[in-house]
């Protein structure tokens, strides 16, 4: 009996010692993952590491990033905010920050936190020098000069990017240490999606996916022990997550649940547990934005969040209601632009693509390389594809989605046009126009007109904030939607071509563009338009002529711009030339000027080259390398 008292006097004081510490914080995060872990019920998944941290913490239902790509959402975790209010939305881009906007570290480091980052950032601005202690492949909280300093300690497996699954040699390198018994049999995957070519090759993609998660696995395991090791398992709250979903086609990139429903797993020691918080084993359904993680750090470590970001602490104290909703983003991929805004409760998702003229599958580099994205071409063009994976070839899209999660796991049967749903539809349709008024989505300035912008006021951020028209955000954000509303939408489209304003004037000409011939009244406006100051006006009329039938006099402008403009604008050019397919001949010269590098030009204009030999290809019927 004594000795148990003693015991428990022991248990006691160490929770008071630890409680009286200040707690660190490490963030194992990973990438181009969904949630198939064992712990969220996969029935293949070999995560043991993992799934024992759920039984010790938190495992949420509905976590989701604020895009379906890396970058972007980098962006956001970091700062607490969402890429399209900041202007980081492209893919490859590089945005300045207001001077107000910090990556959180930076309040952690002013409060007397070791922090460091092992080793990705991919942020899309240049990371200010106060952020990290140390950011690099051996960055550690051992390096710490003080071993009594509370640490934030952030460490990224690359591993299962969508390259370990693409590249036969990174894949190898990554999984050489699975036993027998770690690895798949890509024919009794049961989890393999419908909206996939039912191939070997696929199904190899596939399993790849799940062995490069248990490597992930025991890396976890493997930080997890080093923190007991050093006795600082207890006073060390872990969060893991990934930064989007799997780095497969339809799934990375995109808005719908696999490219942004993610794992996310927190656990809290117990001296440090708010009431009712951290219970081990328990299981929420409670909605997280990834943007959240940065915010839900500074609560609970009871520091100020600024009044600027945007996320939402989940733990810690006073917590403010539970979001409603979850929104993301898709803007351009590296050399295509496809915008698309997503809003998410716990059951339904919508989705709102304002370029409905865009095939789903436009030709992307980096995707283009993984051998299911083959598969997909070539049982789409022998006419072998099954209906949910040839879904994705039709040549538009919706202009609304509409998804019932609970019924329609894989998200493939839209029921926007269902009545029974409409007042599902209105309510999501309302949430994310609220949301792109009230955040300011850069992403809805076409991107030329962004740098220009950016140069003036001195950040993106600004630009929806400083423009000197409280109006201007609404009144884009109101014709960017009727850019995709049809013929019905014709006077506001015409109207919108007589604005001050660029920005506006862009969607206008989009809009009359996404008409075609029905708008054939626009002609005059269009013609006009060829003139406009603004470079990316000019070709969305080009384009919208070109739709009428009447590329005479587009052609030339299209390829003045190709040739004159500067980077974003010459893209814009390319995309519209490669669009107009047949039309576009009379300029076949042009196009093979302009495929030399160009030192003018971010990284030598790579992606115009890009989709000016994707073009070419299909006019001349070559097969020229696209680099």
């Amino acid at each position: 009996m004594l000795k148990f008292a003693a015991f428990s006097t022991a248990l006691i004081l160490l929770t008071a010692s630890l409680s009286a510490q200040k707690p660190n914080i490490i963030w194992l995060s990973c990438e181009d993952i969904s949630a198939h872990l064992g712990c969220y019920d996969d029935p293949h998944a070999i995560t043991p590491n993992l799934d024992n941290l759920s039984t010790e913490g938190v495992r949420y239902t509905h976590a989701f990033t604020s895009a379906g790509v890396c970058a972007p959402c980098r962006s956001g975790i970091i700062t607490g905010m969402y890429q399209t209010t900041l202007g980081t939305q492209h893919m490859r881009g590089s945005a300045r920050l207001p001077e107000m906007v910090r990556p959180f570290p930076a309040y952690l480091r002013e409060a007397g936190y070791y922090c460091t980052n092992n080793s990705k950032q991919d942020y899309q601005f240049v990371t200010p020098k106060d952020v990290w202690d140390d950011s690099n492949g051996k960055a550690h909280w051992r390096n710490r000069p003080d071993d009594k300093q509370p640490f934030f300690s952030v460490f990224n497996f690359s591993g299962c990017h969508e390259s370990g699954i693409a590249s036969e040699s990174k894949y190898k390198e990554v999984t050489k240490n699975l036993t027998s018994d770690q690895r798949q049999d890509a024919n009794a995957l049961t989890t393999f999606p419908p909206y996939y070519p039912d191939t070997p090759a696929a199904r190899e993609d596939w399993k790849r996916n799940y062995e490069l998660i248990t490597a992930m696995d025991a890396w976890a395991g493997d930080l997890i022990a080093q923190l007991k090791e050093d006795g600082l398992y207890e006073n060390t709250v872990i969060f893991y997550w990934s930064d989007h979903g799997v780095g497969l086609p339809r799934a990375k990139r995109w808005l719908y649940d696999s490219g942004t429903r993610v794992p996310l797993i927190v656990r809290i020691p117990e001296a440090l547990r708010e009431t009712g918080q951290g219970v081990p084993g328990t299981v929420t359904d409670r909605l997280v934005s990834s943007i959240d993680f940065g915010p839900t750090v500074l609560n609970l470590l009871e520091l100020e969040i600024p009044s600027h970001v945007q996320g939402k602490p989940f733990l810690g104290t006073n917590l403010a209601a539970p979001r409603d909703f979850v929104f993301g983003a898709r803007d351009r991929m590296d050399e295509r632009y496809d915008i698309i805004r997503m809003a998410r409760d716990k059951r339904y998702k919508y989705i709102r693509n304002y370029e409905p003229l865009k095939t789903y599958y436009q030709y992307m580099n980096t995707p283009e390389k993984g051998k299911t994205m083959a598969d997909l071409r070539r049982l789409h063009e022998a006419g072998n594809l099954p209906p949910a994976a040839e879904y994705y070839f039709s040549p538009t899209k919706p202009v609304e989605e509409l998804y019932d999660t609970w019924t329609d796991q894989h998200e493939i049967r839209n029921i926007a046009a269902d009545p029974q749903h409409a007042d599902t539809l209105k309510r999501l349709r309302e949430a994310h126009l609220d949301w792109v008024k009230r955040t300011g989505d850069t992403g809805l300035i076409a991107e030329p007109i962004i740098l220009e912008r950016e140069k003036e006021i001195g950040h993106r951020y600004g630009i929806l904030r400083q423009s000197g028209d409280p109006t201007f955000t609404n009144r884009l954000a109101d014709i960017a939607v009727s850019a995709s509303e049809g013929p019905k939408a014709l006077p506001q489209l015409l109207e919108a071509m007589n604005d001050r304003d660029a920005a506006i004037r862009y969607w206008g000409a989009v809009g009359v563009g996404n008409i075609g011939k029905p708008a054939r009244s626009a002609e005059k406006t269009m013609r006009a338009a060829l003139k406009d100051d603004s470079a990316v006006v000019r070709i969305a009329a080009a384009r919208a002529l070109c739709r009428l039938g009447l590329p005479e006099e587009a052609l030339p402008v299209l390829a003045r711009d190709l040739d004159r403009g500067e980077q974003w604008e010459r893209l814009h050019a390319a995309i519209v030339l490669d669009q107009i397919d047949d039309m576009a001949r009379p300029v076949i010269a042009e196009m093979h000027a302009q495929l030399k590098p160009r030192e003018d030009l971010y990284a030598n204009g790579k992606y115009t080259v890009r989709v000016l030999n994707r073009a070419l290809n299909q006019l001349e019927g070559t097969s020229r390398a696209v680099p």
